[in-house]
């Protein structure tokens, strides 16, 4: 956590039961918004107070004459308005925090909270009927950051991808390949309703007639469809490739109905007592677990007989559990919002053990393409939709990376292709860019070695402008943004605080020299740069962007 944070709420939570306050209290502990105020803040007199029989500023009077100041790693303690406290951390606690910093290096931010457990991240999982879209960038992105998060807090992490390779939408994909392998023959085009009209079906029409003179007709529809889904996925795998994304597992739908797990489901609900049949079909009584409605799991034999596309999910999700996934997390869009009531008393009703809350699900919402100031609506190859190699293609990997994950996934995204092509601060990932490779700069241009730098014979005392004790400050944060972002399940958060931190790079790097400087002041600044180097590589790490020297 931050530096000296802990042994501060350790020392306040123990002065404040000394002073009658429950075991069970957790101060809430603030950066001040004037650095003027201190280093830290505290409500907690507030809090208690009233419970205690006391005026807010009476209580924060008893409880800062209770704290061992030196256990609490302060050098004051002053009460302000109806009775916050500001607490100023004493130098020794932040040169060993700046220490300890240098020393975990790339480390710096990681801790064991998840203490190796194991924990399942499922994302994209887009169906094999067309490249990857931007609404699955934006997933992807967010998907593989939260995983990065969950490591970074000692979590086991797998990451997978479930393929719905069967279904409706399937049998559309190989309907729509035939229908483009007999345009070849010279028969009109005639793409069924609600199949797919890109050109890349028509790229895999003729790839199958090269690959399958045997089936020039098209009349082999279960081949055409291996054939559509091979394709697809291969095609998926070059767009995810190229957005840097490895998974560790891919789980294919068509398994959960060739292994029997589906009509295995099927049975364990019916046997648990929780189904019914009206109409021909077959309910499964979801508001038992807090569903609007009962839903149907089994469509009636006039509707085709087959099963509705909760139930395999609910099938999978078994899976998860009996692979040792105690914990689950499903990034989706939020399209998938009534899946969320209706996967959970699927599997509640099965009585499996699984809890409550299983799985946990980050939903985020559609993204909207700009470019020259108008919306962008199509790709060439995928004709109705912007796909995510458009964008990388566009503007890079790095850019794209990080304008997905700069807003919180709940919230609306804009992204403006020429504001990510910009070479200028008022490009976010530029500009954070930028203050790493300013920071390079510094030891190039003084021929040291980064690498070289230790602590030894720096003195913080020659640290004293403002832009580099609140500099200092903001590093010093970085492990609790770390954790807080992993908790919350909320990379936003690194995003926000990476712009934070390279504003306050830029600030101290036009206000202070470092180089040609005397001894101890360069050395002392040669730290902090050294440091700071470090954090915005380390953050940029855990959302998948590079840290480039140069710009």
């Amino acid at each position: 956590m931050s530096a000296g944070v802990e042994d501060l709420r350790r020392e306040l939570t123990r002065a404040a039961v000394s002073l009658g306050a429950p075991d069970s209290i957790v101060p809430l502990l603030e950066r001040p918004r004037d650095p003027a105020f201190g280093d830290w803040a505290s409500n907690i007199a507030m809090v208690l107070a009233k419970s205690l029989g006391l005026k807010p500023r009476d209580f924060a009077e008893r409880l800062i004459a209770a704290l061992d100041r030196s256990a609490a790693g302060i050098s004051s303690a002053e009460i302000a308005g109806p009775g916050f406290i500001n607490f100023r951390l004493d130098a020794g606690t932040v040169s060993r925090g700046m220490l300890a910093l240098l020393e975990a290096s790339a480390h710096y931010g990681r801790s064991g909270v998840g203490a190796g457990r194991p924990v399942v991240v499922e994302f994209v999982s887009a169906n094999p009927t067309g490249p990857l879209h931007v609404g699955h960038g934006r997933q992807a992105a967010l998907g593989d950051a939260i995983s990065s998060l969950l490591e970074w807090t000692g979590w086991n992490v797998s990451r997978e991808f479930y393929y719905n390779d069967a279904g409706v939408q399937i049998e559309n994909l190989a309907l729509s390949t035939r229908a483009r392998v007999q345009e070849l023959r010279g028969a009109a085009l005639a793409i069924p309703d609600g199949g797919y009209h890109g050109t890349y079906i028509a790229e895999i029409g003729e790839q199958y007639v090269a690959e399958h003179p045997e089936d020039a007709a098209g009349d082999d529809l279960d081949a055409l469809r291996r054939f559509a889904v091979a394709a697809l996925r291969q095609e998926q795998d070059l767009d995810l490739q190229a957005f840097g994304v490895v998974f560790d597992t891919y789980y294919l739908e068509s398994s959960l109905y060739e292994d029997g797990r589906v009509d295995k489901t099927v049975a364990a609900l019916i046997a648990s007592g929780n189904t019914y049949e009206k109409d021909g079909a077959l309910f499964l009584r979801t508001t038992d677990y807090g569903d609007d409605q009962d839903r149907v799991m089994r469509k009636s034999a006039e509707k085709g007989g087959t099963f509705t596309y909760f139930l395999p999910d609910v099938a999978y999700h078994v899976t998860k559990w009996e692979r040792g996934f105690t914990r689950a997390i499903n990034v989706q869009g939020s399209d998938h919002h009534s899946t969320v009531t209706r996967v959970r008393a699927g599997l509640q009703a099965l009585g499996v053990g699984i809890p409550e809350g299983y799985p946990e699900y980050v939903l985020h919402q559609l993204v909207t393409v700009l470019k020259g100031g108008e919306e962008v609506k199509i790709s060439k190859r995928a004709g109705s939709y912007v796909t995510v190699r458009y964008l990388i293609e566009e503007v890079g990997r790095d850019a794209v990376r990080y304008f997905f994950l700069m807003r919180k996934g709940d919230s609306q995204l804009s992204f403006d292709v020429d504001l990510a092509r910009a070479q200028n601060e008022e490009n976010p990932v530029y500009y954070i860019q930028m203050a790493h490779a300013r920071l390079a700069g510094i030891f190039r241009v003084g021929e040291i070695d980064p690498a070289g730098v230790t602590g030894a014979g720096v003195d913080f005392g020659q640290l004293a402008l403002v832009e580099e004790t609140e500099l200092m400050k903001a590093l010093l944060d970085f492990p609790a943004v770390v954790a807080n972002a992993a908790d919350a399940l909320e990379p936003h958060r690194i995003a926000t605080y990476l712009h934070d931190t390279a504003g306050r790079i830029h600030g101290w790097y036009h206000k202070a020299h470092v180089l040609n400087e005397p001894e101890e002041i360069m050395r002392a600044r040669l730290f902090l740069a050294r440091t700071a180097q470090l954090v915005i590589k380390n953050g940029l790490a855990l959302l998948g962007v590079s840290a480039p020297d140069r710009m």
